[in-house]
Parts: structure tokens; sequence; C-alpha cells
């Protein structure tokens, strides 16, 4: 089989799957009881915690390998997996040929020092750079665009408080930085598919989550579409309808 024919046989699949009720039905509830024994807590990324569905970690390095950006920018930093997993996709990049200067720039409000000491400790930590602070802070958002002056391929990670209010003000802070045919990447779309219940003691849930600030944000800014084909693939997935490519 042709490389064109493996492609138009793959993009068949999708859409198959994507038209599929009983899969997608299938899909949800398995989501559900996943959230429920939370799942996306028991993943590692060369030693340290990831909190990501493996599907989404390959969903990702996909994209940085076909977009090659020199600056990632990652909000919510947690225990630093997936700071450090952006980091060691361009540092592959790199030996590949791609940007050798690339860098992740990452944001939190809150480093506690057991975590910073451990990302800082990392080899992978020559790739990244850690600010402290909200995310929507201006201050913080200045830093940021400092940090992406002169950078020619930017993509961004949304991954810190998930409210509708505080997403859509990462969105309208961070977007401008995107670059285009290169992604805005929104996680934990997935609230507003699960019960109340499963979520626990939050400020977010159904109806207040990133996915309705991502369709509040595609209101204001027509640069970006939401890649159905990703999700779609990737069913097990918490960014449904949250991969945004960059297409102006």
């Amino acid at each position: 089989m042709t490389d064109n024919a493996f492609q138009t046989e793959r993009n068949e699949n999708i859409a198959a799957i994507g038209n599929d009720e009983e899969f997608a039905a299938k899909t949800s509830a398995w989501l559900h009881h996943a959230q429920e024994r939370k799942y996306s807590y028991q993943f590692d990324w060369m030693g340290l915690p990831i909190i990501q569905y493996p599907q989404d970690v390959l969903a990702m390095q996909e994209l940085v390998w076909n977009i090659k950006p020199d600056l990632i920018v990652e909000t919510g930093i947690a225990r630093g997996g997936s700071a450090i997993f952006y980091a060691s996709l361009l540092e592959l990049n790199a030996m590949c040929g791609g940007p050798a200067d690339a860098e992740v720039v990452a944001v939190d409000i809150d480093i506690r020092d057991h975590n910073r000491q451990a990302i800082e400790a990392h080899p992978m930590a020559k790739r990244l750079h850690m600010i402290e602070g909200s995310s929507i802070d201006s201050g913080i958002v200045d830093q940021v665009k400092s940090r992406a002056a002169g950078r020619k391929s930017i993509l961004v990670c949304l991954d810190s408080n998930h409210t509708c209010d505080h997403v859509l003000e990462e969105l309208r802070a961070y977007a401008p930085l995107v670059t285009k045919d290169s992604y805005m990447v929104v996680f934990d779309t997935l609230i507003e598919e699960l019960p109340a219940g499963a979520i626990g003691e939050r400020p977010w849930g159904p109806g207040d989550n990133p996915l309705t600030a991502i369709h509040k944000y595609l209101q204001e800014d027509d640069r970006f579409e939401i890649d159905h084909d990703l999700h779609t693939k990737l069913q097990i997935t918490v960014a449904k309808e949250g991969y945004l490519k960059c297409i102006g």
C-alpha cells in the first residue's frame, strides 16, 4: 500500500469512527468510570507524574513533531511531567534537525518547592523556563510574551484553572502568540460531559469549564478551528474539541 493510500484509509477509518454511535457511547461510559478511578494520575513521563491520558500524550507528540515549534507555552505545571514531556520532545526535534534553541515556558500559580526541585534536577529542564503566578495576571502574560519575542513557531497548551472565565481569559491572552498552522490545545474539556458528582469539590463543572470557554472564544476569533479529526481518532481524550488549529 502506498503512503497516499494508507493515509486515505486512515481518513476513512476516522470518519467511520466519528459516525459510530455505539463506539461513542462505550467511550463515554469508559471515560466516566476512568474519572472515578483517577485514571490519568497513574502515569509518569521520564520519572515525573504527567497527569494526562496516554492518548493525549501521543497526540501532543504528533503535533510537536509536525509543527516543530521553537516555543511551547504551557499553563499549569502540577508535578512537572507534562512540562518535561514537552521539553523532551523539543530535545528530540533538535536532534532531528528541528530548532536548536527551542524551549518550554511553563506557568503555574503555585510551584511547590518539592516539585520545583524535582523539575529543576531533571536533565530536560535545560529547555524549560518556569514562571510562578496566575496565568491571566497581566505581569505574567507580559513575561511570557517577552519569552515569545522573535520566536517563529509557537504552540500553546492550557491546563490550569478550569473555570470558563479563567480559560476564556487565557485564550484571549495567549491565542495571539499561536502561529499559523500551529495549535492552541485546551485540556479538560471532558468536564462538560462528566456527571457533576464526578468533579468533586471544584469550582468548575458542566456548564462552566474549558469547553464552554472555547465555544465563547471561537465567536470572538476566527483564526482558530476545532480539529475534529484529532479528537475523533483518539476517542479516549480529556480534550474533546480542545485541539484548536490556527488557520489565520
